[in-house]
């Protein structure tokens, strides 16, 4: 997930719906014997007519025996999109849209289940199809995913005396922070900023304490806290953190005097830029181990069609998108990990640098996970609240995390 979507977006599409709000869009329902084209709506405008992603749409048609038709919108965009077409009936066949958004569109009754259209589920480990999933039914497939791990800057940490090695709990990384701090060079930095991004960096610490975001005033959660608000006192990680979106502290980490950065897979073609020699290591839990990290990226998705005969043709779709020749080509394209073994052997195979980005993915949550559902948003909000309180000063992280509770119970009701 490049940009995560903010509980306020969500927000603002349902009360956009219930309003009864109307879009033009072209009709895809009615008799499928009449009709061979298919709809397909997806979130990569940066793709045009001539990129490699629209050719593997139209070759999924040829191989289908229709004709496909792509429509492509930013991601918040989308959502409204078809949230409002599912209401007058002209939704599209196809949809890929952001992991957190498939719950909402579920409990709006928008999507089929795994059960209605026969989608194949079985290579999707658990912990990727949970994002797809809602009140115990599956909604989609991810077509990729992305996570956050912690880069980290060889000279800095080589210069301090810092050997990466040696950095495999919160206890290990926080002394090599010092160490760099010592050395006259800047720790570590993160986005922190009160949008859902905030939430996203937060939620490896949060989840690596053993925290659970149905608890957010938990022991663990106030540990996780007190890591990062501890980090700024020591002048371990920079204030710019309470404003850096992902994008900021990823320019910070850019200049070449941060030891490390949290960011994600999509950085990787940057990092090649930067001039500086770096390496990659995933998120460590408080005791050890890797911390799991929220999931990013797309699930490939069939909205309900009044014409029920149109699923035969649209699971032929889907699983086209999804073999294991098309994914890999797919995720390469969008610097994404494989959401099956299969593939990601391959990935692997072709660029070892992926081997911890697959590591993180394999014990990566999705944020609407745990059947959550729609109640996530209500909960981010809150607990990237409580984070801003705690980082500013404002609040001690007891403090922060016990109204986020209140607040977030309170929603949730």
């Amino acid at each position: 997930m490049r940009s995560p979507m903010t509980g306020r977006a969500i927000a603002v599409i349902l009360a956009a719906l219930a309003a009864g709000a109307t879009v033009a869009c072209t009709p895809t329902g009615g008799d499928s014997s009449a009709k061979t084209s298919y709809t397909i709506w997806d979130p990569y405008p940066q793709y045009d007519s001539g990129s490699d992603w629209v050719a593997l749409l139209n070759r999924c048609g040829t191989d289908a025996g229709v004709t496909v038709t792509r429509t492509s919108f930013d991601t918040t965009d989308l959502t409204t999109k078809v949230l409002l077409a599912a209401q007058q009936g002209t939704a599209p066949d196809v949809l890929i849209v952001d992991n957190p958004v498939i719950s909402t569109l579920a409990e709006a009754g928008v999507l089929a289940s795994a059960d209605d259209t026969s989608l194949d589920t079985t290579a999707i480990p658990p912990n990727l199809l949970g994002a797809g999933q809602s009140a115990g039914r599956t909604y989609g497939i991810p077509i990729g995913a992305n996570t956050l791990a912690l880069y980290y800057n060889r000279s800095v940490l080589a210069a301090a005396g810092v050997d990466i090695a040696s950095v495999t709990d919160w206890a290990s990384l926080t002394s090599a922070l010092a160490k760099v701090k010592a050395a006259g060079k800047k720790g570590i930095t993160f986005s922190a900023i009160g949008t859902e991004e905030g939430s996203f960096q937060f939620l490896p610490w949060f989840w690596g304490a053993g925290a659970n975001l149905t608890k957010l005033d938990s022991a663990q959660a106030v540990a996780a806290l007190a890591l990062w608000t501890d980090w700024l006192k020591q002048g371990y990680a920079p204030n710019s953190v309470i404003n850096n979106t992902q994008t900021t502290s990823w320019q910070e980490f850019a200049t070449g005097d941060y030891a490390f950065a949290e960011n994600g897979t999509w950085q990787l073609g940057n990092a090649k830029k930067t001039g500086f020699e770096y390496g990659i290591i995933p998120v460590p839990a408080t005791n050890g181990g890797t911390a799991p990290a929220p999931t990013g990226g797309e699930f490939v998705s069939v909205p309900v069609q009044k014409d029920t005969g149109r699923y035969a043709t649209t699971r032929k779709l889907v699983a086209c998108l999804a073999s294991t020749e098309n994914s890999l080509a797919t995720v390469t394209a969008l610097n994404y990990v494989a959401p099956t073994e299969a593939v990601q052997a391959k990935q692997v195979a072709a660029n070892p640098e992926l081997k911890v980005w697959v590591d993180a993915v394999k014990v990566a949550k999705g944020r609407t996970g745990d059947n959550l559902g729609t109640r996530y948003p209500k909960i981010s909000q809150p607990l990237w609240t409580a984070v801003q309180a705690a980082l500013s000063g404002s609040k001690t992280p007891q403090a922060a995390l016990t109204e986020a509770q209140t607040a977030a119970a309170a929603a949730t009701k």
